[in-house]
């Protein structure tokens, strides 16, 4: 069996605030194979994008802090290394899609001269070569006058032709991680396909591993052979995504599955987890999930349950896929 390309070991950030430190990152394991598609789901503020920006060494030093763990890259600690070393490393064999590529783009630059930097800074090509090589890798992902658009200010672009930008500049150097943060949000539904099947196709010529993060399940049952369910800052749930999706473990994971519309269930009320995400900086003592979860009990209020289990893993003391819950399960097949 090959070698993890990225471990998640024990990982732990916290953040500094008006409130003293808050824990944005708990115990986050996970491990990305060669050539594997592996999602990151969870609602907004769960500590899937944090996560990310960690591997690529994108935190502020001034407010962030590492409390313990590691992030393995090819048996690597990458919060070990210098700066330099990082800066070697990312955009090159780790890259990453942003959620806002207006915003990740300068806007006083032209797309070209954003383009061949990477290409001129890690592959060594001239001028004229890395301008030839980004002209070729916009008409790769599917945007018609490369030539003119290489000349193109940011703003004079749509949100769909932005991103494939953005895919265009991640893929140029041919990475071994491309992390996808969000890749379709605020694109309508055909540019969300198309954005998708290209990621997918990219990532499949390229034998690259893909790090997918979303809120969409949908989008993990189409993309990811392995999803990671994050809540709180901790991973509440990992495991195979058939099976996962299939015969979810833990109350949350149920929930989100519970709450997706259903196909030919035009009348059925749609299901919302009770209660509210908790606030960071003032977790409860046990599970994170108690004040939501129907199931919950005085243990889960006092302990912290471990993430346990063989290929599936659930951070739930009873997490049985046979309970009765009040989440009703649906089906989506990857």
């Amino acid at each position: 069996m090959s070698q993890p390309l990225i471990s998640f070991d024990r990982l732990s950030l916290s953040f500094a605030s008006e409130q003293g430190r808050v824990r944005a990152v708990q115990d986050v394991s996970f491990d990305v194979m060669p050539g594997q598609t592996v999602g990151i789901v969870g609602e907004s503020g769960c500590g899937k994008s944090v996560t990310a920006m960690s591997l690529m060494g994108l935190l502020p030093t001034q407010t962030a802090r590492v409390d313990g763990g590691e992030i393995r890259y090819q048996g690597k600690n990458l919060l070990a290394l210098r700066s330099t070393q990082l800066a070697d490393l990312r955009g090159n064999q780790l890259a990453m899609i942003f959620q806002e590529p207006m915003s990740a783009l300068n806007p006083v630059l032209t797309l070209g001269e954003q383009l061949v930097e990477p290409l001129i800074r890690h592959r060594g090509e001239s001028p004229k070569q890395a301008w030839q090589h980004a002209t070729q890798m916009l008409a790769e992902v599917g945007l018609a006058r490369a030539d003119s658009l290489m000349r193109c200010y940011p703003h004079q672009l749509s949100g769909g032709m932005l991103q494939r930008v953005m895919i265009a500049m991640a893929l140029s150097c041919q990475p071994a991680l491309l992390i996808a943060d969000e890749p379709t949000t605020a694109l309508d539904v055909t540019v969300q396909a198309q954005i998708l099947r290209l990621l997918r196709d990219r990532a499949r010529a390229h034998a690259m591993a893909l790090m997918l993060i979303t809120h969409d399940l949908g989008v993990i049952a189409q993309m990811a052979e392995q999803v990671v369910v994050m809540y709180a800052g901790k991973v509440v749930e990992k495991g195979p995504t058939a099976e996962v999706l299939r015969r979810p473990l833990h109350p949350y994971t149920q929930g989100l599955i519970a709450s997706r519309p259903t196909a030919g269930e035009r009348h059925r009320r749609l299901y919302s987890i009770p209660g509210q995400v908790p606030d960071l900086a003032a977790l409860p003592n046990g599970c994170a999930f108690y004040p939501r979860c129907a199931r919950a009990t005085d243990t889960c209020r006092q302990r912290i349950p471990p993430l346990t289990g063989d290929r599936q893993q659930a951070a739930c003391f009873y997490a049985d896929s046979a309970a009765t819950t009040a989440c009703r399960e649906t089906e989506l097949q990857p």
